[in-house]
């Protein structure tokens, strides 16, 4: 599938398709799965991997049979396509590929577009009681947006994938505001001046209901997932409940509390300040761009240690002269390239990082570069791994 299908996540802009022709034709070629199933659309640049999880998680709680569409994967493609937190068995990915292969190839569909296809006939097929939809990148042109959800949520706007979806942030709230539908709820979890406006004449356009989780009083929740940055998610996810609650279904507050208390258990969801280990103490984390690792960075200084390891790989396209200058100067690096074409020599890393005063050495991989932080990491000490879903998919 990774070699015959291009897969974005993997190479890059090449796998990139800007266009949903492929998708439906593909819905269409499987008898249009995407109408077999309940769904809420989840988008933004930031933090719709934690909303989805944590809705998904509750809805399993309380006792529905739920659909959770993810990416990008951090170890096995599986981890895409879930229900009830279980990852689509390999026989059902064997018989799609089997049964769709002359289509497939033919059409030359993408990665992503495959992958769209075999988790919407997936939910359809066992009957998914609600299916929590992440969407890839952007909104409006991607391969998720064929569906029309119970409700639409769009968590934040940052300058993410610029290249595809626009240089500022209106242009790209824009894209994302692609998945509001006509007379279908969308939730804002964060205002900003560029991008409400561009909301709001959206929502205004399509005679949606639009609800800023900013506004939306809710008691004080907790969720297992430790991030400072997850109460803003945590409001967002609460407004989503509130109005599904609104739209008939049955949540109740137990439900809510053990389905937040409970998100890597139900969903196996990993890589959001991730602590794996303790003394010394490893966190990892999967933000990659400014906006997210502004948040990242902001808790890693509130963290009590002697000394600061960072294990930092990262993929070719990143725009380094935005996020490198958010890493702390007295860490020590430990320099590495992720395993997969997209990634980064850590020899041109180590050059940019230079720049910005980051000093360290370089690792041939890595694993190489943090079994080096282990060894030279004492008790009291941290060792942080980011900069790429890749960099922290080899260590968790």
């Amino acid at each position: 599938m990774f070699q015959q299908l291009p897969m974005f996540q993997r190479v890059g802009k090449q796998a990139f398709k800007k266009d949903l022709s492929n998708t439906l034709k593909l819905a269409d070629f499987l008898e249009h799965p995407e109408t077999g199933f309940k769904s809420i659309h989840v988008a933004g640049t930031n933090g719709k991997g934690s909303v989805s999880h944590m809705l998904a998680s509750i809805f399993q709680a309380a006792g529905y049979k739920t659909g959770l569409y993810t990416s990008p994967h951090l170890k096995d493609f599986r981890e895409r396509i879930k229900i009830n937190g279980m990852v689509v068995p390999q026989k059902e990915v064997i018989q799609f590929i089997d049964e769709n292969q002359n289509f497939l190839a033919f059409n030359r569909l993408s990665f992503f577009e495959m992958t769209v296809g075999m988790a919407f006939q997936y939910f359809s097929k066992e009957k998914v009681d609600m299916a929590i939809i992440e969407v890839g990148m952007g909104g409006r042109l991607d391969s998720t947006n064929i569906i029309h959800p119970e409700l639409s949520v769009i968590t934040n706007i940052g300058l993410d994938h610029t290249a595809y979806l626009g240089e500022t942030l209106a242009e790209i709230a824009s894209e994302k505001a692609g998945i509001i539908k006509k007379n279908v709820p969308v939730i804002i979890g964060e205002e900003q001046e560029e991008t409400t406006p561009v909301f709001r004449k959206k929502a205004e356009d399509m005679e949606s209901e639009i609800i800023f989780a900013s506004k939306t009083k809710t008691p004080t929740y907790h969720t297992d997932l430790k991030g400072g940055y997850q109460r803003m998610n945590l409001k967002t996810v609460m407004a989503a409940i509130k109005l599904m609650r609104e739209k008939g279904w049955d949540l109740p507050e137990e439900a809510v509390i053990n389905g937040l208390n409970n998100v890597k258990l139900h969903t196996g969801f990993q890589g959001r300040w991730d602590i794996i280990r303790e003394k010394p103490k490893v966190i990892c984390d999967t933000a990659h761009n400014a906006e997210g690792l502004k948040l990242v960075m902001k808790q890693l200084r509130k963290e009590e240690f002697q000394h600061l390891h960072i294990v930092l790989g990262v993929v070719n396209d990143k725009d380094l002269s935005k996020v490198l200058p958010l890493f702390p100067k007295d860490a020590n690096y430990y320099f590495c390239k992720p395993e997969v074409p997209r990634g980064l020599d850590a020899d041109i890393l180590k050059k940019e990082a230079e720049k910005y005063e980051l000093s360290g050495k370089i690792y041939k991989s890595v694993q190489l570069a943090f079994f080096a932080a282990e060894e030279e990491a004492l008790d009291e000490d941290i060792i942080f791994v980011g900069g790429s879903n890749f960099t922290v998919a080899e260590v968790v």
